[in-house]
């Protein structure tokens, strides 16, 4: 809504009607020890032409690089209609209060998420959205170990090919809550965990964790990750890109009685990169779990009139009933990023995120084509499935080469070997729908200098004869 500011009028005529010299007055009630009287770091208020010169100046400061780097936040297209109707007033400025059911229209937006994501995942029951992925895969592991009954431990078995970050989250917010993560290494050949090399009596596990697809863009095998986790009565954690699923099978439909609770980062559905979020996490699991589901969730009901309405079913959070019951204690709902999602999964449908989905795997191959072509380039998985993301090996310092492609304005990848020391000179590399042959190739041509200059020695500089 417009910004009308009160008048010196306005305001007195305010204090007058409830009968208060003083807007101070109003806060008699804090000792005078307690309050500050200046805030010294705090600088001088600005205009509104100043306040837009610095958000301009702050903006400009990331470009508009030629983006290959992935690795969990993607720069996809999205179309104009997604957020000039997200940001109406109508959505921008809703938000489920305390009472609910009188905010009719966020409840049904939220109600036809939870249906997108639970149709997207193959699975019965989706909450409201949570913070962001990597503190929803640390909600699943808190829900799992509540979840799972038939275990007695609180056994996390976790791949090393998850998302560094999500790994470094799941730390943070369970490591001082007695559960025991155990993380499996794996194969340098194929980039999977090695699904063989499960041991045939595991002892008591709460949940193993698959990513899908993993950190490396690979897809690991998990029909038979599945089926050993329930073989063991362990339940299993599904991580995934939801626009991988537009392609590939769903967590629903994995082994015989599918995953049991599925997690992941929405920002690839409608939500710009933003310089690193706001993002929302998302999670969808089976109804015999749902009420271990931590968060918020939307029903669709009747009225006394029998007209439909939607009402939060279920909301066993810390501020509600449940107190310290509750599910938890980190559920934030990220409503607007989620506004955003289901319009932009509303207007591209099943059929166009499937388009977008084989848009990227095939600019992403392709992009490994022309980049291993490069002398001194090479991929480091040959073979095998994958979705997004491809490995290359450099035969020069990843970070120099990095920091040379950045001068020339290229986002070159992700360098790995700050989380997997193994992994030296490896450079983790993406192509989304947005990126055209004309980049790609721009791309290529740049590493290819880059490359042709390491390896030729520099020539000392002749003086010039008169």
């Amino acid at each position: 809504m417009p910004f009308v500011p009160h008048t010196d009028a306005d305001v007195r005529a305010m204090l007058d009607a409830i009968g208060v010299a003083s807007i101070d007055d109003l806060f008699d009630e804090i000792p005078e020890t307690l309050r500050i009287q200046q805030l010294d770091h705090v600088p001088e208020g600005l205009s509104e032409m100043d306040v837009a010169r610095v958000m301009h100046a702050r903006a400009s400061e990331d470009g508009q690089p030629l983006n290959f780097i992935g690795a969990g936040a993607y720069e996809h297209h999205i179309p104009a209609a997604v957020w000039e109707i997200t940001t109406r007033g109508e959505f921008y400025s809703a938000y489920t209060p305390y009472q609910a059911e009188a905010s009719q229209g966020t409840l049904q937006l939220l109600y036809e998420f939870q249906t997108m994501m639970a149709s997207l995942t193959g699975m019965e029951v989706a909450n409201a959205s949570l913070y962001d992925g990597g503190s929803s895969l640390a909600e699943s592991i808190l829900m799992a170990v509540r979840a799972n009954r038939k275990s007695k431990s609180k056994r996390i078995l976790l791949p090393r090919t998850v998302h560094p970050h999500y790994r470094q989250t799941i730390t943070a917010l369970v490591g001082n809550q007695g559960i025991q993560i155990e993380e499996l290494d794996y194969d340098a050949e194929t980039g999977c965990f090695d699904a063989t090399s499960l041991p045939d009596e595991p002892g008591d596990i709460a949940a193993l964790v698959i990513p899908y697809p993993n950190f490396f863009g690979r897809i690991e095998d998990v029909n038979t990750l599945t089926d050993w986790a329930h073989a063991h009565g362990a339940l299993v954690i599904g991580v995934v890109n939801p626009l991988a699923l537009a392609l590939l099978v769903p967590p629903g439909e994995w082994g015989e009685t599918g995953a049991d609770i599925v997690c992941g980062e929405g920002q690839p559905l409608g939500i710009p990169l933003s310089s690193g979020g706001p993002y929302y996490g998302l999670m969808t699991c089976k109804q015999v779990f749902v009420r271990q589901m931590p968060g918020r969730i939307v029903g669709r009901t009747v009225d006394l009139d029998g007209k439909p309405g939607y009402s939060l079913t279920l909301q066993a959070r810390e501020q509600h009933i449940r107190r310290s019951k509750a599910t938890s204690n980190i559920c934030t709902n990220q409503g607007l990023m989620v506004t955003a999602s289901t319009i932009h999964m509303a207007l591209l449908g099943a059929e166009g995120l499937r388009r977008v989905a084989l848009a990227c795997h095939q600019n992403t191959r392709k992009l490994l084509s022309m980049l291993t072509q490069i002398e001194g380039v090479e991929a480091v998985y040959a073979s095998g499935n994958a979705f997004h993301e491809a490995v290359i090996r450099l035969q020069a310092p990843v970070d120099d080469v990095l920091r040379a492609l950045a001068a020339d304005n290229v986002i070159g990848g992700y360098s790995l070997q700050q989380h997997y020391p193994e992994m030296e000179n490896c450079l983790l590399i993406c192509a989304t729908e947005m990126r055209s042959e004309a980049d790609m190739q721009a791309y290529a041509d740049k590493l290819a200098r880059i490359m042709e200059m390491r390896r030729t020695p520099a020539q000392t500089a002749q003086p010039k004869t008169a």
